[in-house]
């Protein structure tokens, strides 16, 4: 009986702790799902970001507290370990002082909402696609296909290209010779057919917006405009801006309204 006492109590830990796993992914599915109900979009990212790594810290904390409570009944005196673990903190402290600013940075870029799952962002010289946020590091995915593990510590300066709304900036050369008010004109010709078009037009957020000259050279003129889009759509709408245009300025007549 004595022998099969510890075993029966380990068993019992194991399934406590399953139960426990359980009963917090189930709150925290349940509290995930009542906040997303009443949240936007951005703060819809955020929430699933949050509620991933509370999961995932809950997850590592049970299990750490289970495998001591079984070292314990196994006969293994957790408390030796724990002295040990003390003192080997404070030395392991100095050499992992950058983990530690990881987390403590990870903690604040998720509490304030700088960086979501879902975001395209630019941050410690790398921009791309935010696979997954974690108090550790930011996965992130480039345009060419590349994984980016950046650890927390290593950002200072998060540019978010995916919050509210974008704007697809373009810059043209024409020629100095021609006219600037035909120019003008096209550029308002194609954004209005941008936006009349069933499939950019929901991405468009406004009519295109004319600055006017950026720069004269010799041979050409710089005009720059801009149009405001939804978040990361800024450079689709520029790459086809950009062809319209060119369309539009080899024949005048007839301006493309199809993708």
């Amino acid at each position: 009986m004595d022998v099969v006492r510890p075993w029966f109590n380990m068993l019992l830990v194991w399934i406590l702790a399953w139960l426990a796993l359980r009963l917090i992914r189930r709150v925290l599915n349940l509290l995930n799902s009542r906040l997303l109900a009443h949240a936007g979009p951005d703060d819809a990212r955020r929430v699933e970001t949050l509620m991933n790594v509370f999961r995932y810290t809950a997850t590592i904390v049970i299990i750490g507290v289970t495998i001591m409570l079984t070292l314990g009944l196994i006969g293994i005196s957790v408390t030796p370990i724990l002295a040990t673990a003390g003192v080997a903190g404070i030395a392991v402290g100095f050499g992992a002082q950058s983990l530690v600013k990881d987390f403590f940075t990870g903690l604040f870029l998720l509490i304030e909402n700088q960086v979501s799952e879902g975001d395209v962002i630019e941050a410690a010289g790398k921009s791309g696609l935010v696979e997954r946020v974690t108090l550790r590091h930011i996965r992130m995915r480039d345009y060419d296909g590349a994984v980016h593990f950046i650890p927390n510590s290593m950002i200072t300066v998060v540019t978010n290209r995916s919050r509210g709304f974008a704007y697809a900036v373009i810059d043209m050369n024409v020629k100095r010779q021609d006219d600037l008010e035909r120019v003008f004109t096209l550029m308002h010709r194609v954004g209005a057919a941008m936006r009349a078009d069933p499939v950019l037009g929901p991405m468009i957020l406004d009519d295109i917006d004319i600055a006017g000259v950026e720069k004269v050279e010799d041979a050409a003129i710089a005009v720059r405009c801009r149009i405001k889009v939804q978040p990361a759509k800024q450079w689709r709408i520029r790459r086809e801006f950009l062809r319209r245009m060119k369309a539009a300025i080899d024949s005048v007549e007839e301006i493309p309204s199809a993708v």
